[in-house]
């Protein structure tokens, strides 16, 4: 009898690490396929780069994410989910003076809130697990870029060439977020 219960909890936990193997490559393709969008969204948004030079600025990403490649999938995991939950949040002020085009913010904000939705069951359990050796202080490093990102745009009443600049950011954001998936290996 313990035999066959060993034997069934055995094929049990064979399976389920199959099925988190599979999940993590169905979403590296997901997240890929949706980066890709959201990349060719923002590159769609009208901007004047070379009026707003004067507005440059370097928002200083942090160190850690300038070293990739010390990630495990669990850390990219966390760290993909809070860098889009806070260009989501950057993405939901007021940005009318720029003359985006509203639809392409709602399809961008779309597209980022369901890959935050397809991120957030393994963020949740990496989180219950602990499993995970980002420490709490990239967590506040990043959190700091972006809030000196929505610093700037508020201090210059989100002007159109702050936009310019933020979007410029953004786009390095998504660079930064196609090689995360990377590790979202089996």
């Amino acid at each position: 009898m313990t035999y066959r219960c060993l034997l069934q909890m055995v094929l049990l936990l064979c399976l389920s690490t199959t099925a988190l193997c599979r999940s993590y490559s169905l979403l590296r393709f997901q997240q890929e396929r949706s980066l890709e969008v959201c990349q060719n969204l923002l590159w769609q948004l009208p901007s004047t780069p070379q009026h707003c030079l004067e507005f440059r600025m370097d928002f200083q990403m942090p160190e850690e994410m300038k070293q990739a490649q010390q990630f495990r999938k669990e850390d990219a995991v966390l760290v993909m989910y809070e860098m889009l939950q806070q260009i989501f949040n950057i993405l939901t002020r007021d940005f009318s003076s720029t003359g985006w085009s509203d639809t392409i913010i709602e399809h961008l904000l779309e597209e980022l809130y369901g890959q935050m939705n397809r991120l957030e069951p393994i963020q949740k359990e990496i989180m219950q697990k602990q499993n995970s050796t980002m420490g709490d202080t990239t967590d506040l490093h990043l959190r700091k870029y972006y809030f000196n990102l929505g610093q700037y745009l508020k201090s210059k009443e989100y002007n159109r060439c702050a936009w310019t600049v933020v979007q410029v950011q953004l786009l390095r954001n998504f660079s930064f977020l196609k090689s995360l998936t990377g590790y979202l290996r089996d």
